[in-house]
């Protein structure tokens, strides 16, 4: 059995560049495999290995005894695989953490208002507000909450057209937007009230967070939530549906 860390904080890291190798040796010291991302505005990731390995690294990321600084408000989140779903180990220099491109954009210095899974259901069901899922295409269409907008993404970065073109005139509506693990949202909402918009709301470690929370019974999540690597997609209780293929997408085997 294998564990799965999947992580983030937006944070600033003034040497983002000397961060790379310390992780890179303490990662393969401990047989991880995966994906770090580190960047001057933080790190986000998704590593594999044994549980008692991935709990180490987890612990180290939250200490800071690898390299300084101790990320103390990360947003990390469990679960676990059968094998190993990961190939090899990637630690990357990046200039963004996920890929927005938006000056205006700017996470360590607003964002929306969090919401939790388990208020998430009256939030959304509130007629007054619009549900947007921040997610490209071809994950919503595996999966949504019920009556969410689609703004029809090949990529995270067309999201401030999706704004512009369709949302403009709706500054003062109260917005709710979701992603997969919640860092979509930062980035989202922080361009977004950048733009003048005064009601944003994004949900506390996106849909992973949700479905490891709500039971079944209670959820109003539709569908399955697709994930970059060989789980494919994930349903209530973080349970993996390797059958769940999407045409034409590739599968992060990194």
């Amino acid at each position: 059995m294998h564990k799965v860390a999947a992580f983030y904080q937006f944070l600033p890291l003034p040497d983002a560049a000397g961060m790379v190798e310390p992780y890179r040796a303490f990662c393969a010291r401990l047989d991880l495999r995966g994906t770090m991302l580190i960047a001057p505005e933080g790190i986000n990731g998704t590593l594999a290995g044994p549980p008692a390995a991935i709990d180490e690294f987890a612990a180290a990321l939250q200490d800071g005894r690898v390299v300084a600084p101790a990320f103390t408000r990360l947003e990390l989140k469990f679960s676990t695989a059968e094998t190993a779903h990961f190939d090899r180990l990637k630690i990357r220099l990046k200039r963004e953490i996920i890929t927005f491109g938006q000056d205006e954009c700017d996470p360590l210095r607003q964002v929306g208002t969090y919401v939790s899974a388990q208020d998430w259901n009256a939030l959304i069901t509130d007629p007054e507000v619009v549900v947007v899922d921040t997610r490209n295409d071809f994950e919503v269409s595996m999966g949504r909450f019920q009556g969410a907008v689609n703004p029809g993404l090949t990529s995270f970065s067309e999201f401030a057209d999706f704004v512009e073109q369709r949302l403009s005139n709706r500054q003062k509506t109260k917005i709710a937007m979701y992603c997969t693990g919640g860092i979509r949202c930062e980035k989202a909402s922080s361009y977004m009230l950048a733009k003048g918009f005064s009601e944003i709301y994004h949900l506390r470690g996106g849909i992973l967070r949700y479905l490891e929370d709500i039971p079944e019974a209670e959820s109003l999540w539709q569908g399955d939530c697709f994930v970059f690597d060989r789980r494919v997609a994930l349903g209530h209780g973080l349970v993996a549906h390797p059958e769940a293929i999407v045409p034409g997408v590739p599968v992060d085997k990194t």
